[in-house]
């Protein structure tokens, strides 16, 4: 099990044959780049790579009519002229003698790594192909696509493999339409599109690729179209969009960011279907952009910890109003988007008090200009990315006791050492509770694991404490990670456990408690929330209170406490720390309750490893006092953290 790479160097052949400056842009270097891109990363070398196939005539008509594929075929011996004529019958496109070769290796790798991800040869995969397809249609190229590949491999998943369930998310700058007109009655294809928009001025000028397109009949509900009205969307807009509307629709139905932002995006996308990801190479027309965004979802795809998202976590005004009127438009649908009523946006004068430069590169004819602009921005960020190292070991564990029921991944760090005897000492002089033997133990483990982790040797890590110590040993581990080096330290304490009294409200640690006597924003810096009684209940939670406040505070190190009577399933605490663990860049160190089951240990450490969470099992709604609570606290909280300023969630 491990992360397909499909390609074939023949999908480089096709090429423009005329001047035509629209055109240009989709050209064999965008595969060539990001190719090399991954062969000097050394990410290529750790995926299983397999040659892209041709679909056959047959699978393309899962998609397309006998006629177009016709038509195709027939382009293969046309002369220049007659090429040229034919390309001007359709909007953006270009054909080659190689064109109905290329196309069928593109629609044909989707197959192919959905085959491989589907029969469990690989866990995930990425296809990097061209041309892209998400605009073709049954009997019409556009866009530059001549097939819909991720049309097809849907298809296919349902076709060949009797899927039932499955959610394409479209993060182009372009709105794919061809994708949305196959599966727009269709109720077992959940399509997502954030996209350029402006009110229907930017291409591809369609009516239907605003919020209130939701599907027809029995499909109605299963589109979801998030357009972007203004340039400039940034990395908090994009994030917003996943926490307040794919994720809690994706979980109920079981522009451009920088590349970084990828890396996160695919990996809360694996939390979902078990982390059975099939990602698929679209439009992307800056070379160096785009080579650096496929390398950030291979690394995604292979488990390495997502980089640091760049820029102020401030979501638009624009970005807001764009998220409000989708989940308007899509909660007659899902439970877990309905509002008691509107909930207003704040205006622009009281939003956002500092400027926020624009990062979006459009793409087609407005591509140049806009590209020119950012070169040297983008070159100095990407420059940054590639000093992120990633740590020689991904997950340490150390446990006082390793119980019989503990299963570790292979690739999981079985540690047996600990803080130097003095040093544990003079840190537990600071609580009673650590005076006993086994506290000590505990806490020698935390600390090694806690440096380790502040060293850049390992990524994340899992230990244990004792019932008794667990509130002492948090507090020591907050204190010695912020006097390490840990800038911005989140601490979720799940359970019995109190903040420390006298722990600084200095802005470096964020306090949220889950399972706490009552919803309580304490300060900025100090939340408390019941855990909620449902599996929706605590879905809104984790993605309406915790998460917007993990992106909005930006930790560089995260602490997950499950204390005494944590009261979460094996399932939630492993969602839980798999989603904390994208805004912390993998930086996860769980202190577990001695006393839980060592399987609780193994599943996390094969989440932090970068394995998706078990299923939360059948959705149920949230309850009216853990909709009220959460509503109460995003209130109170939406001042500061302006992650939480969208709609609010209520009960179904």
């Amino acid at each position: 099990m491990g992360t397909a790479l499909v390609y074939h160097e023949d999908m480089t052949e096709a090429r423009l044959l005329w001047e035509d400056p629209e055109c240009e842009i989709e050209s064999p270097e965008r595969l060539t780049t990001a190719l090399e891109r991954l062969q000097q990363r050394g990410l290529e070398q750790r995926c299983l790579r397999l040659a892209a196939r041709e679909a056959s005539e047959a699978e393309l008509g899962l998609v397309h009519s006998p006629e177009y594929v016709a038509l195709l075929r027939g382009t293969q011996a046309l002369g220049t002229r007659e090429l040229q004529a034919l390309s001007r019958q359709y909007d953006a496109i270009y054909f080659h003698p190689s064109t109905f070769h290329c196309a069928r290796l593109a629609a044909g790798a989707g197959l192919q790594l959905v085959d491989a991800v589907l029969t469990g040869a690989v866990h995930n995969g990425f296809a990097l192909v061209r041309p892209p397809g998400h605009h073709s249609q049954r009997a019409a190229a556009n866009g530059f696509c001549v097939f819909n590949n991720v049309a097809l491999a849907a298809k296919h998943a349902q076709e060949k493999h009797g899927l039932h369930r499955i959610l394409i998310v479209d993060w182009d700058v372009h709105h794919g339409q061809g994708i949305q007109y196959t599966f727009e009655d269709d109720p077992s294809i959940l399509y997502f599109s954030w996209h350029r928009y402006e009110h229907g001025r930017f291409w591809p000028y369609l009516r239907e690729s605003n919020a209130d397109t939701v599907g027809q009949g029995q499909g109605r509900g299963f589109t979801v179209n998030l357009p972007w009205n203004q340039v400039g969307m940034g990395n908090a807009d994009y994030v917003a969009a996943f926490l307040h509307v794919l994720l809690p629709v994706a979980f109920e139905g079981q522009m451009q960011a920088t590349p970084e932002c990828f890396a996160h995006l695919t990996q809360l996308l694996q939390v979902l279907a078990g982390g059975r990801v099939c990602a698929v190479l679209e439009g992307g027309y800056h070379l160096e952009s785009l080579s650096q965004s496929v390398c950030m979802m291979v690394q995604a795809l292979l488990g390495d910890p997502a980089p640091p998202l760049s820029g102020p976590m401030v979501p638009h005004h624009s970005a807001l109003e764009s998220i409000q009127s989708v989940r308007a438009a899509q909660a007659p649908h899902w439970t877990s988007l309905q509002q008691e009523g509107p909930v207003p946006v704040p205006s622009p004068s009281n939003y956002s008090p500092e400027g926020r430069p624009s990062t979006l590169l459009p793409g087609g004819s407005e591509f140049k200009t806009a590209a020119a602009q950012a070169a040297a921005a983008l070159s100095s960020l990407l420059d940054q990315l590639c000093l992120q190292p990633t740590p020689p070991v991904r997950t340490a564990v150390a446990l006082t006791s390793l119980g019989a029921g503990l299963v570790l991944p292979p690739d999981v760090l079985c540690e047996e050492g600990s803080a130097p005897q003095e040093e544990m000492q003079a840190w537990a002089r600071l609580h009673e509770a650590l005076a006993k033997d086994e506290a000590l133990t505990a806490l020698g483990k935390v600390l090694y694991l806690l440096d380790g982790i502040l060293d850049g040797q390992v990524s994340s890590g899992i230990t244990d404490t004792p019932a008794p110590a667990a509130a002492a040993t948090l507090d020591v581990a907050i204190r010695r990670g912020l006097s390490q080096g840990a800038q911005r330290l989140l601490c979720v304490a799940v359970g019995q456990l109190d903040r420390p009294s006298d722990l600084a409200d200095d802005g470096r640690n964020l306090w949220l408690n889950i399972r706490g006597k009552e919803a309580a924003a304490l300060s900025t810096f100090h939340v408390s929330v019941p855990l909620p009684a449902t599996t929706g209940g605590f879905l809104n939670c984790v993605l309406a209170l915790v998460l917007p406040l993990a992106y909005g505070f930006q930790p560089d190190l995260v602490l997950l406490a499950l204390g005494p009577a944590h009261g979460l399933q094996d399932a939630q605490a492993a969602l839980l720390a798999a989603l904390l663990r994208v805004p912390a860049g993998g930086r996860v160190l769980a202190l577990v309750d001695a006393e839980s089951t060592p399987r609780l240990a193994g599943v996390l450490a094969r989440v932090l490893c970068g394995e998706a969470p078990p299923s939360l099992g059948p959705f149920s709604v949230a309850s009216p006092e853990d909709t009220q609570a959460l509503k109460y606290l995003r209130g109170q909280l939406q001042p500061h953290w302006k992650m939480l300023q969208c709609c609010d969630l209520v009960a179904g």
